[in-house]
């Protein structure tokens, strides 16, 4: 007589369980979220801590053929420094060869024009380059771009920070603008990296490919390319995998790495076949609370009809410092 009410108990039971367990799970799931938007958020506002600092550069490309055999190669060393504001790449070695000293000032020159007319188009800097060379604030006053010292010189530091959009030594790092999106994030648990525990987090993106249907040879694209393109970014996205290893009392990514699973949707595959597409960037502590790119690292398998071949791309940043009233800019041996 009592195995009615027995059973109505027991699925009660069962359905509170699996309500609490669900409870549980959505809780866990928005703690998470919830973090994730706070590393997104905090993650490029490094570079602007300190206003003054200099580091420097190595990039390096390689690409090998059947048996890693090398086939061609390049290597370049830079200088960062702040010049009127603003930070500058200079290049110091192509290849191991020293740059020469009018074409690395007219490098230096060009990319702090470049850099300055980019903070005015974004409508965020306050100054405008004309083409001379001569750079005018907004309240009608003028200054010139100082000459660019040679290697060895002593240069001198000029100010504060007075660009306001991240320079490329941030952007090429965080080359993956990977927005916040909730309920793409999943735990997998903690580790220990480079003597620091770290939360490992593994990111399932849906719109880190997105961008816009944007105008071919002046046309606007047709219903059919932008469907083939809506299409492709849905696949790029379907197999990427993002992991990231935070610092969880900073919000700070210190690693990420960035996988593409599977290729077999490009078209041509008869030609080039992608097998494997992997990118690694890690982040350094300097200065104290202050987090910024280490090393960047991307490679590439492909394989066409004559064979295998194998690409890698890296960048290293080092040596971060504070300068001096004067500092020499000079070549270093590594």
């Amino acid at each position: 007589m009592f195995s009615q009410p027995v059973r109505l108990l027991s699925r009660l039971g069962l359905c509170l369980a699996a309500v609490w367990t669900g409870a549980g799970a959505v809780s866990a799931q928005s703690d998470l979220d919830a973090f994730m938007k706070q590393v997104v958020a905090r993650r490029d506002d490094n570079w602007k801590k300190l206003q003054q600092y200099i580091l420097d550069e190595r990039e390096q490309i390689e690409l090998r053929g059947t048996g890693r055999v090398p086939i061609w190669g390049d290597r370049r060393d830079y200088t960062w420094y702040i010049r009127d504001g603003f930070f500058v790449r200079s290049p110091l070695k192509a290849n191991g060869v020293t740059i020469g000293e009018a074409e690395r000032r007219k490098f230096e020159a060009d990319y702090l024009r470049r850099v300055q007319e980019r903070d005015k188009r974004s409508g965020r800097g306050a100054l405008a380059v004309d083409a001379k060379g001569g750079v005018s604030v907004e309240s009608g006053s003028a200054t010139n771009i100082p000459e660019a010292a040679a290697p060895g010189d002593v240069r001198d530091f000029d100010g504060l920070i007075r660009q306001t959009r991240e320079p490329q030594f941030i952007s090429s790092a965080y080359f993956l603008r990977f927005k916040f999106e909730e309920g793409k994030y999943a735990l997998v648990g903690r580790e220990t990296l480079d003597g620091r525990e770290v939360l490992r987090v593994e990111y399932f993106p849906a719109r880190m490919f997105g961008g816009t249907d944007r105008r071919r040879n002046g046309k606007e694209p047709s219903a059919d390319d932008k469907a083939r393109d809506a299409e492709f970014r849905r696949l790029m996205n379907k197999v990427a995998l993002v992991t990231l290893w935070i610092e969880p009392n900073a919000h700070q990514i210190v690693k990420y790495t960035f996988d593409n699973v599977g290729f077999d949707f490009l078209p041509a595959q008869w030609l080039v076949h992608v097998s494997d597409l992997k990118a690694t960037m890690s982040v350094g502590q300097p200065f104290p609370d202050v987090w910024l790119p280490a090393n960047l690292e991307i490679n590439l398998a492909m394989t066409l009809a004559v064979g295998q071949f194998d690409l890698r791309y890296g960048l290293e940043y080092h040596d971060y410092r504070r300068p001096d009233v004067t500092s020499k800019v000079g070549i270093k041996e590594r």
